[in-house]
């Protein structure tokens, strides 16, 4: 397994760390402690910085592998997905944007395995707007982590305020991106028919 690889299985390794401390502040603090949420939004951040290092090294090094076409971007789904989970939880992110995140990753996910079963069996990578709407997911679940627990009770509800906004602005570009994906890998739909 090439080091690419080896940093997509450390990301999806890294969920489950991230979700036990953001965790933490609801299950261990009598109310809302700013530490876990620090800590939480730290192993997120690592996590977002090892999808751009695999990327980066695997196209540098040529590494590209139909493991990380199909493991990168469901890695990346598990991360972010979780922690809108968490957001939602908190009050800062609408149910109707998380069921537009959820329905555009199925839709996309079903489309992949399509594609992967077909006569052929390509493995469809991630577009451009793809990775737009990853890296807005990515940078509103930090702002949101970091924001709120650095400022605290001074300033956490305008961030999380903020934050919500942002939520919104993530449904509509995971919209038009999983409209996009659909229509440029139209084929694959009209063959399995």
């Amino acid at each position: 397994m090439n080091l690419p690889n080896k940093l997509t299985l450390t990301r999806i390794i890294l969920v489950p760390v991230f979700m036990i401390f953001v965790s933490l502040s609801q299950y261990m603090t009598p109310s809302y402690n700013p530490r876990w949420y620090l800590i939480a939004g730290i192993i997120f951040a690592v996590a977002s910085f090892t999808d751009y290092l695999d990327g980066h090294l695997a196209r540098k090094w040529h590494m590209v592998t139909d493991f990380g076409k199909f493991a990168d971007p469901l890695a990346d789904k598990l991360l972010t997905t979780v922690a809108f989970l968490y957001m939602m939880r908190d009050g800062v992110c609408s149910p109707v944007v998380l069921c537009i995140i959820l329905a555009r990753e199925f839709a996309v996910s079903g489309l992949r395995m399509v594609a992967a079963g077909a006569k052929d069996g390509k493995v469809i990578a991630a577009n451009m707007w793809g990775k737009v709407k990853t890296v807005l997911q990515m940078l509103t679940i930090i702002f949101y982590y970091f924001s709120v627990s650095l400022t605290g009770n001074v300033l956490g509800a305008d961030c999380a305020f903020v934050a919500h906004w942002l939520c919104w602005l993530v449904a509509v570009v995971t919209a038009v991106s999983g409209i996009k994906y659909l229509w440029d890998n139209r084929s694959f739909i009209n063959t399995a028919k």
